[in-house]
């Protein structure tokens, strides 16, 4: 069952009740006899697993000589560093 809190607009009063989706809304405080109104708060979000990623829900490419077996797909696509020295050169040794 599902718990909501309730604010009394009079007193202040903060309280929260387990309902089921079926009972009424509370609307009288049972503290002063005020009326109640219902507190709405942000709900945590929590994401499990390795991520996602734009091409979950892509069919793979196809290349040629390929065979029907799908191919894999990288789970993180980083492009490749490459660095360029100059090159100098290297002194004789006469």
């Amino acid at each position: 069952m599902p718990t909501y809190s309730y604010r009394c607009t009079e007193c202040d009063n903060a309280f929260d009740i387990k309902q089921s989706f079926s009972d009424a809304t509370l609307t009288e405080c049972p503290v002063c006899g005020g009326v109640l109104r219902k507190v709405f708060s942000p709900v945590g979000v929590t994401f499990n697993g390795g991520g996602f990623y734009r091409t979950d829900s892509r069919p793979a490419p196809k290349s040629e000589g390929s065979s029907s077996a799908p191919a894999k797909s990288e789970t993180k696509s980083t492009p490749a560093k490459t660095e360029s020295k100059p090159s100098t050169p290297k002194p004789s040794a006469s």
